[in-house]
């Protein structure tokens, strides 16, 4: 299995707010995928630092958050086995064990580690 992206993703109520905060600080946007799931249309935002080849993403969420939550994007070539090794390792999926979001460009889980932080685990599916 080969990570292909590993970076900070923030969800946010705010995200005019947050993408403007890390433009200021040399993001500029990069990609901006709008994400169908069952709760409605994610946008997102890919955001590369102008300086270094570091990212950040920002996603608006129509939910109700309390605060914004910070979770590590990680992109594998290999969804399974990836999902495998975090499984083995006390990770849990935050939507039962096998439920992922399909979508037609890629197949993403929410796992969370047994000390709580979170990893959106997702493979892009080439077209």
């Amino acid at each position: 299995m080969k990570i292909t992206t590993f970076d900070p993703i923030i969800i946010t109520k705010k995200g005019d707010d947050v993408v403007e905060l890390f433009q200021s600080l040399g993001f500029e946007k990069t990609h901006a995928p709008v994400t169908e799931t069952e709760n409605g249309d994610v946008q997102s935002y890919r955001m590369k630092h102008t300086d270094g080849g570091y990212h950040v993403d920002v996603a608006y969420s129509k939910h109700n958050l309390p605060c914004d939550k910070t979770y590590i994007r990680m992109n594998v070539d290999n969804f399974q086995e990836a999902y495998d090794i975090l499984v083995k390792h006390g990770f849990k999926n935050v939507k039962g064990d096998g439920n992922t979001l399909e979508t037609n460009h890629a197949v993403e889980a929410t796992m969370i580690s047994p000390s709580g932080f979170i990893i959106a685990l997702v493979h892009h599916i080439k077209q």
